[in-house]
């Protein structure tokens, strides 16, 4: 049943009408009785009032007001993040590419399938997604113009999904579009897909960042088994369906972020969760994959496990942070440096590299990623039975 809730304010006056009506006589008795002092009779009533009404608590000094925004300003603001996304279209999209992959068998061109891509500098050189082109035999960039171009693949990172495709020239007008960084990015904070999904050239999508520091495992089982993972992947709601991958995720100032790589779902469409290799990745990988058609990431030579409170109970560790050492690989740069596995005389714990706090391994495996090359000595921060040590490594080529 609706209940009708009346304001104070209305039965404030509610109530000095019945007063003012229950004071009036008929006209023919007002000269025997006394004039009612009709003001003095509703100060009184709203005194009564107003002294029965809730107290207000007094907001404190400190408490800053919450903000308002008028239907005219979120109007404006509507408008301006249309005209923005607007202009980010009419800049970036020309420079994010339609590629056919094509499977060449006794001189017949098989189609395989198709993806996105974007131009990475003036010299022709387009980032996509490794698994975009890695069974292609040859490959057709289609511009937003709707020039076709013949492309030829200089270099593929399975462990990054990341490859390089280049054309011999860009049509007039392409400017490379700008990268950011992805290590100034917020969970919360727009951004912007641009690819082919389903065949569909040159659809914009609109979402924002929903998480960050996710994790994408590699397509190629490592040696010994297990899978290497690529760190610091971007989560995001934007739609991404097949097609997209290989195409720019942009921040609204039309840097690239992130290129778009894999949705996690159960019916093979966008399910509202979309992942993206971190811009910083394509800083650091696409360069050498241009120099020389492959990527060679540092390595430790170690199996690692991020613990709970239940192991860190069971292996009697201070802490449950950091990476924890399960086994090491022979004839390995952890094996050179000494480091020890579960399967050792306990483990070793990893709660620092050159000073940077590890929480988790993904923590090690990004700083390694990114900050780090071949050749380079690391010192490790370790506990081992019960000790903080330091131990100097010097990373190796991961096979």
């Amino acid at each position: 049943m609706n209940r009708i809730f009346l304001s104070p304010t209305v039965v404030l006056f509610t109530i000095i009408l019945l007063f003012l009506t229950a004071c009036q006589e008929p006209a023919s008795t007002l000269n025997q009785e006394p004039i009612i002092d009709q003001d003095a009779l509703v100060n009184s009533v709203v005194a009564t009032v107003v002294a029965q009404l809730p107290q207000q608590t007094e907001t404190p000094e400190t408490a800053e007001p919450l903000p308002t925004v008028t239907n005219e300003q979120a109007v404006t603001m509507d408008q301006t993040l249309e005209d923005q996304l607007i202009d980010i279209y009419r800049r970036i999209n020309p420079a994010v590419v339609h590629i056919f992959v094509f499977d060449d068998l006794e001189g017949t061109s098989l189609p395989l399938g198709t993806g996105s891509g974007f131009v990475f500098d003036r010299e022709g050189y387009i980032v996509t997604n490794n698994h975009v082109v890695v069974e292609g035999d040859s490959f057709e960039v289609v511009f937003a113009d709707g020039s076709h171009h013949s492309a030829e693949l200089v270099g593929a990172d399975v462990d990054s999904d990341l490859g390089v495709l280049k054309v011999d020239e860009l049509p007039d007008g392409i400017v490379p579009i700008s990268l950011g960084d992805s290590n100034n990015l917020k969970v919360g904070q727009f951004v912007i897909a641009i690819g082919n999904p389903f065949g569909e050239a040159g659809s914009m999508s609109v979402g924002i960042i929903s998480g960050l520091g996710r994790t994408l495992e590699s397509q190629r089982i490592a040696e010994g088994g297990g899978r290497y993972s690529l760190p610091e992947v971007i989560q995001t709601d934007a739609a991404i369906n097949p097609g997209n991958s290989g195409g720019p995720l942009l921040n609204l100032a039309g840097e690239v972020v992130g290129v778009n790589s894999a949705i996690s779902t159960r019916t093979g469409t966008n399910s509202g969760v979309g992942f993206s290799i971190p811009v910083n990745a394509v800083r650091q990988i696409v360069p050498q994959l241009i120099a020389d058609g492959v990527y060679v990431y540092p390595y430790i030579g170690v199996r690692m496990l991020t613990l709970n409170l239940d192991l860190q109970e069971q292996l009697d560790l201070k802490q449950a942070t950091g990476a924890y050492v399960t086994e090491v690989t022979e004839n390995s740069p952890a094996a050179a440096a000494s480091l020890i596995g579960a399967n050792g005389p306990g483990g070793d714990l990893i709660v620092a590299v050159d000073g940077n706090e590890v929480l988790s391994s993904d923590d090690l495996i990004a700083y390694l990623v990114f900050e780090t090359e071949v050749g380079q000595t690391v010192d490790l921060t370790v506990l081992r039975d019960g000790e903080e040590k330091l131990i100097p490594l010097t990373l190796g080529e991961r096979p």
